[in-house]
């Protein structure tokens, strides 16, 4: 029997998952992020991490490379032909063989999509959105931060939050909910401690910050605060952009495009005003009729049914 190894690479972990021929996952693990544009050892590191968690999960399931058929990758930070190049020339130095990567926003395309050409928006880390149309062209947008005006990820949101509070207690601008729940939750009682919380995000403490941040903002925007709203707006606008430009651009037969939402932005937050609002634009933008598919599966579920499509 052969075997077969998805990894989904992202910027705070890469999971990687062992499936035998009907599809079933015989064995999974988790290690740290492998993008390597996040690593100061940059691709030396990264497919590092990456041979080292294929080895632990072959050890763990008591494999060998011989027993893999195949291995597909979907790994953030591959966003261009030569990064692509560089990180198969490092792994196949380390012995790894018989393989493929693409960006990991096109395994969610595999992992969710029912026709299986789809557009795929992931808002997690980072942000990106990738498309598998039905001539099974590719083409990803997005996933260059700042470069590509990537917004509605998790760095992006907490920014954000933090400064529409900064904006209230110390521009005196428009208050907003987000300033009582922060200040609730970390125990502040002036401006001059709200500042010096900052540096929290640059210690180990910086998820519980950020996470509370996201929170937040969710939070606000869902109980109707005005600040909040403006920004949901920013990022539904953003991403509907995004979407537009692929279902334009590409060939999607039949009456809807389907559009795979993943990431914790879209999928474990209560997020509806912004889910509603992401929609209507997408549709408006693109003059299509949009099917939103909130992935309810690990996004490495994607690397089998892509390696079963083309690679088995």
């Amino acid at each position: 029997m052969s075997y077969y190894i998805g990894v989904d690479g992202g910027g705070t972990k890469t999971a990687f998952a062992l499936f035998d021929e009907d599809k079933n996952v015989v064995e999974t693990v988790t290690s740290t992020g492998s993008n390597h544009e996040n690593l100061e050892g940059a691709f030396d590191e990264a497919s590092g991490i990456i041979w080292d968690g294929i080895c632990d999960l072959l050890k763990t399931a008591g494999k060998t490379l011989d027993d893999i058929g195949f291995t597909l990758m979907g790994l953030a930070g591959i966003d261009h032909p030569f990064q692509h190049d560089i990180m198969c020339e490092k792994l196949k130095a380390k012995g790894l063989k018989n393989f493929e990567i693409y960006n990991d926003g096109f395994i969610v395309v595999k992992a969710g999509s029912i026709s299986g050409a789809a557009i795929g928006y992931n808002c997690g880390t980072g942000t990106c959105c990738n498309a598998i149309d039905s001539d099974g062209r590719m083409l990803q947008l997005g996933g260059f931060s700042e470069c590509s005006g990537d917004v509605g990820n998790g760095t992006w949101i907490a920014q954000t939050a933090f400064r529409l509070i900064y904006d209230e207690v110390y521009l005196g601008l428009e208050p907003t909910a987000i300033t009582k729940m922060y200040y609730e939750r970390f125990n502040i009682g002036s401006r001059e401690e709200f500042l010096g919380s900052i540096a929290k995000l640059e210690t180990e403490e910086s998820p519980v910050y950020v996470q509370a941040l996201i929170s937040f903002f969710f939070a606000a925007a869902e109980a109707g605060d005005a600040p909040a709203l403006r920004y949901v707006d920013v990022m539904a606008k953003r991403g509907a952009e995004l979407i537009a430009a692929l279902a334009k651009q590409m060939n999607f037969a039949g009456d809807e495009v389907e559009v795979v939402l993943s990431g914790s932005m879209h999928t474990k937050l209560p997020n509806a005003v912004y889910l509603a609002k992401l929609a209507e634009n997408a549709e408006a933008f693109s003059g299509r009729k949009i099917k939103f598919i909130k992935l309810d599966k690990a996004p490495v579920t994607g690397c089998v049914n892509w390696i079963f499509q083309e690679y088995k």
